[in-house]
C-alpha cells in the first residue's frame, strides 16, 4: 500500500517522524512525505496563490523520503497529487497531530484540512491526533495506529476518519469508541497591546467552553477512551434543503 504522510505541525515534527520510521519498520508500505516546512496549525484549508511554492528534498539513507514544502498543509497534498510527484496514493494520513482535533475545532485544522483535501481528490484519508501539549511521546500513539492500520483500511473505503488519541501512555487508555463530533465555543478576547515603535496590535486568546454530551469526541477523550469520528466534505444541509425546495420548487 502507498502512504501519503503529511501535518500541519511541520516536516521535522516528531509526531510525523515517528508515525514515519514506526509504518516504515513494518516494511510492508511505500510511504511519501510531503508536508509543510514549519509550523501551520490552525490554517484550515487554505491554499497558497498568489506566492511560490518551494519544496525541499530529504533524503534517508540515501533514498528520498519526501518534500518539505513552503505553503500550507492543502498545498502539501495537492502538490503531492496533481503537481504529478507521485501516483495518487492508496491512503492519505495527516499527523501525528501535537494536540487534539476535536469537535467544532475540525474547522480550523490544518491536519484535519489536509486529510480532507485528501477526500477531495479521491483518497481515503486519517487525521491523527495526539490529545496533549504537555505529553510528547507518540511512540503509543503510532504503534496503535500501525497495528490497526489494516483493520481500519479494510472497512474505510471514502471519506475521512478523525482519530484523536488520549495524551498518556497507553495503559491508560480505556478503549476505542466511535463518535460524533462535539460543540466547541471560543469565547475569544483580543488584547490590545503597543510595540516598541508605537504600533498597536492585538493578541487573540480567551477560554474554551466544550458541551461532553453521550456519543461525542470531546466526551470520549475526557474519560480516556481513544475517539473515531467519521466524517464527510458534503456541508449540505439536507433538512433546510427539503425546506427550500418546498419553498421554491411549486
Amino acid at each position: 500500500m502507498h502512504i501519503l504522510l503529511t501535518n500541519d505541525d511541520g516536516y521535522n515534527a516528531p509526531g510525523i517522524q515517528t508515525l514515519y520510521r514506526t509504518l516504515r519498520s513494518q516494511n510492508k508500505h511505500e510511504i511519501s512525505i510531503f508536508a509543510p516546512e514549519g509550523q501551520r496549525s490552525a490554517t484550515g484549508h487554505s491554499i497558497t496563490l498568489f506566492q511560490p511554492l518551494f519544496l525541499t528534498e530529504h533524503n534517508v539513507d540515501g533514498k528520498l523520503e519526501g518534500y518539505a514544502v513552503s505553503g500550507t498543509p492543502s498545498d502539501c497534498v495537492k502538490i503531492a497529487i496533481q503537481g504529478g510527484f507521485i501516483a495518487k496514493p492508496d491512503l492519505l494520513i495527516s499527523g501525528i497531530n501535537q494536540g487534539s482535533n476535536l469537535g467544532t475545532d475540525v474547522y480550523y485544522s490544518g491536519t484535519v484540512s489536509a486529510a480532507m483535501e485528501g477526500v477531495l481528490l479521491g483518497i481515503p484519508s486519517l487525521a491523527i491526533s495526539l490529545t496533549s501539549f504537555d505529553f510528547r511521546d507518540f511512540e503509543p500513539a503510532a504503534t496503535y495506529l500501525a497495528d490497526q492500520l489494516d483493520f481500519i483500511v479494510q472497512h474505510h473505503h471514502e471519506g475521512l476518519v478523525n482519530i484523536n488519541i488520549p495524551g498518556k501512555p497507553a495503559c491508560e487508555w480505556r478503549g476505542l469508541k466511535v463518535t460524533k463530533l462535539g460543540k466547541a465555543i471560543y469565547e475569544n478576547v483580543f488584547e490590545r497591546r503597543v510595540d516598541p515603535h508605537g504600533r498597536t496590535y492585538y493578541w487573540q486568546a480567551g477560554n474554551l467552553t466544550q458541551t461532553l454530551e453521550e456519543d461525542t469526541d470531546l466526551r470520549a477523550i475526557q474519560e480516556d477512551f481513544i475517539s473515531l469520528t467519521p466524517m464527510h466534505s458534503d456541508l449540505t444541509d439536507f433538512k433546510a434543503l427539503e425546506a427550500w425546495q418546498t419553498l421554491f420548487d411549486r
